[in-house]
C-alpha cells in the first residue's frame, strides 16, 4: 500500500465528514492547515450549527482518519489514487471556484460552491494535464436522436483535434459524447457523483471501463460512495471549472445540465448552446438559457466550438452557399451573365441594352466571359453556358 501524509489523510477525512463544495471547510483547511480543521471539527468546533450536526451524524459511523485511511486502502487496491492541491496532477483551474457566486441562490447546493479538498483519479493519465486542454459537452439523458448525433460528432471532432471531451457519464448526451471521443482514439474524462468503483447507471459500465482504459474517471467522493441525487449537482461545479469551456447540446426546461452551463458563465468561462427544434421539449432549456444569457453563445457544429475556446487563428468559417464562377466577377461582367437569356442567343446590342452598359464594354467583357466558358459564341450570338450557374467545388 502506499504511504500518504497526515494532511492527505486528513483531505479525504474532511471530504467524508462534510460534503465537497462545503465552503466553511474548504475555508478552515485553508485557514489552519487540513489537519487541524479536522481537529478542530472532531472537537464539535465548527463554525456553524448546520456543519456541527453533520460532523456529529458522520461520526456515528466510524472514526474519521480510520475511515479515511479505509478509503485509501481500496482505492489501492482499484489501482485508484487520489490527487490533492500541492500535487503535479492538481489542476489549478478549479481553485476559481472559490470566487463563485452564483446569482440569487436559493438552495444549499447553489451557495456551497468551494473548490474541492481532493479528487480520486483512476486512469493513465496525468489530471492536470487531461484537462488543460478540454471541453464539457453536457445535456439532457432522455436525449432525442438530433441530440445524440450532436453530441457523438462534437465529441469525435474535438477528440480528433486533441481536445479532452469531459462530461458526467449519465445516458444520454453525457455518454454520446464520451463514445465519440473514444471513437476518434481521443481522451475524455467522466466526472461522476460516485466512488471511481461505482459504475452508475449500470448500464453503463462498459462504457466506464473503456473510459478508465483509456480516459479518466474523476471523482470527489472515496470509492464506494453511493450516487445520492444532490451529488450530481455538487460535482457539475468542477465540469464547469475544470475545462475550457462547455457545451449544452440538449436540455429541457428542469435540467442539471443547465445548472452545470449556468456554473460555467458565472466563471466566466466560454459558454455555447446548440439549438434545437422549437418543438422539441428536450431544447426548452437550451433555448431559455440563450435568452435569459447574454453570454451564452449560440453554436452550431465544432468549427464555432473551436472559435469559443481555442487560441487566436481557430476562427469558424463563416457559413454560406456553394461558389459558382459568377461570384468572382466585376459587376459590369455579372450584369451580362444575368441578362443573357437562359434559352437561345442574343447578339450584342440587344445584350448592351437588356444590361444597360455601353457596347464597347459588352464587347471587352464578352471575351473574358468566353475565356471563363461561361458564355458561347455563336453564328447569330452569344448564348449562356451552363457553367454559368453550376457550384464551383474546390478540388
Amino acid at each position: 500500500m502506499s504511504t500518504y501524509d497526515e494532511t492527505t489523510l486528513a483531505r479525504v477525512a474532511l471530504t467524508w465528514l462534510a460534503e465537497p463544495g462545503t465552503r466553511s471547510v474548504w475555508k478552515l483547511a485553508a485557514e489552519l492547515g487540513p489537519a487541524a480543521a479536522l481537529d478542530l471539527l472532531l472537537d464539535g468546533g465548527a463554525p456553524e450549527q448546520g456543519l456541527r450536526d453533520s460532523v456529529a451524524a458522520r461520526g456515528q459511523a466510524g472514526a474519521a482518519r480510520a475511515i479515511a485511511t479505509e478509503a485509501l486502502k481500496r482505492a489501492d487496491r482499484l489501482g485508484a489514487r487520489v490527487v490533492v492541491p500541492g500535487d503535479d496532477e492538481w489542476p489549478g483551474t478549479v481553485e476559481q471556484l472559490r470566487h463563485l457566486r452564483l446569482p440569487a441562490p436559493r438552495r444549499r447546493v447553489d451557495v456551497e460552491t468551494a473548490p474541492p479538498l481532493c479528487f480520486w483519479v483512476r486512469g493513465p493519465w496525468p489530471l492536470a494535464e487531461t484537462l488543460e486542454r478540454s471541453v464539457a459537452v453536457v445535456g439532457a439523458r432522455a436525449a432525442t436522436p438530433y441530440g445524440l448525433h450532436v453530441a457523438t460528432e462534437l465529441g469525435y471532432g474535438l477528440a480528433d483535434r486533441e481536445w479532452t471531451v469531459v462530461s458526467g457519464g449519465a445516458f444520454g448526451i453525457d455518454a454520446a459524447a464520451h463514445r465519440g471521443a473514444l471513437s476518434a482514439g481521443g481522451r475524455t474524462v467522466a466526472v461522476l457523483a460516485c466512488g471511481v468503483d461505482r459504475p452508475y447507471p449500470m448500464g453503463n459500465t462498459a462504457l466506464f471501463d473503456r473510459i478508465a482504459d483509456v480516459g479518466l474517471l474523476v471523482s470527489e467522493w472515496p470509492p464506494g460512495a453511493e450516487p445520492l441525487r444532490p451529488r450530481f449537482l455538487i460535482r457539475n461545479r468542477v465540469i464547469a471549472a475544470g475545462t475550457r469551456g462547455t457545451v449544452l447540446v440538449e436540455a429541457a426546461a428542469r435540467s442539471g445540465a443547465t445548472q452545470t452551463t449556468r456554473r460555467a458563465l458565472a466563471l466566466h468561462r466560454p459558454t455555447m448552446v446548440v439549438p434545437g427544434p422549437v418543438t422539441s421539449a428536450m431544447s426548452v432549456g437550451a433555448h431559455e438559457l440563450l435568452r435569459d444569457e447574454p453570454d451564452a453563445r449560440l453554436v452550431t457544429g465544432l468549427a464555432q466550438v473551436l472559435e469559443e475556446v481555442g487560441r487566436i487563428g481557430e476562427l469558424a468559417p463563416v457559413p454560406r452557399g456553394p461558389d459558382r464562377p459568377v461570384d468572382l466577377l466585376d459587376d459590369d461582367a455579372r450584369a451580362l451573365v444575368e441578362a443573357m437569356p437562359r434559352r437561345g442567343t442574343v447578339d450584342v446590342d440587344d445584350l448592351a441594352a437588356r444590361a444597360g452598359l455601353a457596347v464597347r464594354t459588352v464587347l471587352r467583357k464578352m471575351s473574358l466571359l468566353e475565356e471563363l466558358a461561361l458564355v458561347v459564341r455563336r453564328e447569330d450570338g452569344y448564348a449562356l453556358a451552363a457553367a454559368a450557374y453550376r457550384p464551383h467545388v474546390p478540388r
